[in-house]
């Protein structure tokens, strides 16, 4: 059985490494009630630069690791930095910049899911 407190402290160490860097437009997707989903939740931001997506991805590694003492499973996307993915097991993030989120829209793809916007204060 998965812990729930230990998946919303997960989550709000995501998105504090994501606030640390100013990642923009930050969506967390519950799918826990989605038949055959692979995780629990996605989380989803964009930066508006290879710089700033690597630096986001970077962001969110360095302060789960410290809040939580965790690692990602796998990540992939860091050569191209157009699309970062990181697997957390239960919770997988996804960092994209601007133009690529339009375009592979995940939260489209995953519309039965949960949508809840965090509100950025910068």
């Amino acid at each position: 059985m998965i812990d729930t407190q230990y998946t919303k402290d997960l989550l709000d160490s995501i998105v504090d490494g994501i606030t640390n860097v100013k990642g923009e437009e930050i969506t967390i997707l519950d799918l826990r009630e989605i038949e055959n989903a692979f995780a629990q939740y996605f989380v989803i931001c964009n930066g508006k630069s290879n710089t700033q997506v690597s630096g986001i991805a970077a962001s969110i590694e360095r302060t789960v690791k410290t809040e939580m003492h965790e690692r990602p499973y796998s990540v992939e996307g860091t050569q191209n930095k157009h699309w970062i993915l990181m697997d957390y097991t239960n919770v997988i993030v996804h960092i994209f910049q601007d133009e690529y989120r339009g375009f592979y829209d995940i939260e489209g793809l995953w519309g039965d899911a949960v949508e809840t916007r965090i509100e950025m204060n910068y």
